[in-house]
């Protein structure tokens, strides 16, 4: 099931990095005391009872401004509203009530989404409670007062979020068809694709970047199998700043990568593999989905007998942290190599579903620590005691050791890369679990 999205709103300098940061349970967003530091949306995975969701923090909204900046983060949190499930609407008791809160409650009315009102910086309610009840007047609804810096009130607070959300989702369970999400940074041919899978004008095109507004659902039919492949929005309109082109498009693809089994990124091959592709694609590979590389407009470089590899070569080092991905190399205007498509996510479906016998398992990493013996330190060697797959879509293992400390990441990554050998898992990241046991446990 995926996460419901919340979104935190609301004017610069209210305090809304402080109550992300406090939610998230940890020192996410940068916290200062003058509006408009939080320029991009972060997001981070966060629970209340047994409920897990995705937060969000926004930029501050000027409802009414002329400088570029603002207009560029008001511009950002429209995007997360409109992705987001349930909205907190964040405002400050000492400022108090000011126009601005008006323009962002009008705003968050049209957006048609549930709303719940938070009254920060209340550090005595008993003192406050007047200047809280002021907020009444935003017509929004009533007013949960909290202190982010505090770490109070968010019970009451976040009890009112979960009524909001979906009970059930069994409905969107029940439909088996793999979801396809094509993610990638604004103008690198992601509508172009689908376009070209699913033989028609699905998603508009153009060469200014941000044309795709919404999430669009393609069915596509390939050989008896039914997909659903999601083009995610870029930008809300082209931008002049360009690093403000990197960031509209993460809480998207966040909600696009929460839905689906399989991630496609788009990598211009004009531009190359950048940093920003790191980022997106990073979003995939922590939440263990499924990672496909499509190098797009292939047509458009000179090529010798060598440049796929040295193409290929770059894309490793770059996103070195996903050396499993597979990588295709294809041209969306042409339809070179795009049909090779639908081989590696049924591949990588395939891989993400993989389930091993444990006997095998443990054979696989008794021929490891034999091959090369596990850490010491200060005299005491890991000992590795057994291995079992718990788990699928990522395929999830199990290590007891007698002590977590002594498992280094490298030896980590050694064992995984013994089970890669002998089963590929091509497209799809393992989870490995590191867990203490006695040595006269049974």
């Amino acid at each position: 099931m995926s996460k419901p999205i919340v979104a935190i709103v609301g004017r610069p300098n209210v305090g809304k990095s402080t109550l992300f940061n406090a939610l998230a349970g940890e020192q996410i967003a940068i916290v200062k005391d003058y509006p408009g530091v939080t320029r991009d949306r972060i997001y981070a995975d966060s629970s209340w009872l047994n409920h897990n969701f995705t937060l969000i923090d926004t930029g501050g909204i000027e409802p009414k401004t002329d400088d570029i900046i603002l207009k560029s983060m008001r511009e950002q949190a429209e995007i997360a509203i409109e992705t987001a499930d349930v909205i907190i609407f964040l405002v400050d008791v000492r400022q108090g009530l000011v126009d601005s809160d008006f323009g962002v409650a009008d705003m968050l009315r049209r957006s048609k989404k549930p709303v719940v009102l938070a009254v920060n910086k209340v550090d005595d309610y008993k003192s406050q409670q007047a200047d809280v009840y002021e907020f009444y007047n935003l017509g929004i609804g009533e007013p949960f007062p909290i202190s982010s810096s505090g770490k109070m009130g968010f019970g009451e607070l976040l009890d009112e979020v979960v009524k909001y959300f979906p009970e059930d989702a069994s409905e969107e369970e029940e439909d088996d068809r793999p979801r396809i999400a094509v993610i990638g940074r604004p103008n690198s041919g992601k509508s172009s694709l689908i376009n070209r899978l699913a033989g028609e004008e699905r998603c508009i095109v153009s060469d200014i970047a941000g044309t795709t507004r919404d999430a669009i659902d393609t069915l596509i039919k390939y050989e008896d199998k039914e997909y659903i492949f999601v083009d995610t929005a870029g930008l809300r309109r082209k931008s002049k700043i360009k690093e403000d082109l990197e960031r509209y498009s993460i809480i998207r693809t966040v909600a696009a990568v929460e839905k689906c089994d399989v991630a496609v990124l788009m990598i211009d091959a004009v531009e190359g593999v950048t940093e920003q592709d790191a980022k997106i694609i990073g979003i995939a590979h922590e939440r263990g989905r499924g990672i496909i590389i499509c190098v797009n407009k292939w047509d458009a470089i000179e090529k010798d007998d060598k440049t796929m590899y040295r193409y290929r070569d770059k894309i490793v080092q770059i996103l070195s942290f996903i050396p499993y991905a597979e990588i295709l190399f294809i041209s969306a205007l042409t339809g070179q190599r795009v049909t090779k498509l639908f081989e590696s996510i049924d591949v990588v479906l395939e891989n993400q579903s993989l389930r091993i016998k444990t006997g095998v398992l443990n054979e696989i990493m008794s021929e490891a620590v034999a091959l090369q013996q596990p850490p010491t330190d200060k005299g005491k060697r890991l000992k590795l005691f057994y291995i079992t797959q718990t788990g699928i879509k990522p395929p999830t293992f199990v290590i007891f050791c007698n002590d977590k400390e002594l498992f280094h990441f490298s030896y980590q990554r050694y064992i995984e890369n013994k089970i890669r050998e002998a089963f590929g898992f091509s497209g799809t990241s393992l989870k490995i679990i590191i867990r203490e046991r006695n040595e006269n446990s049974k």
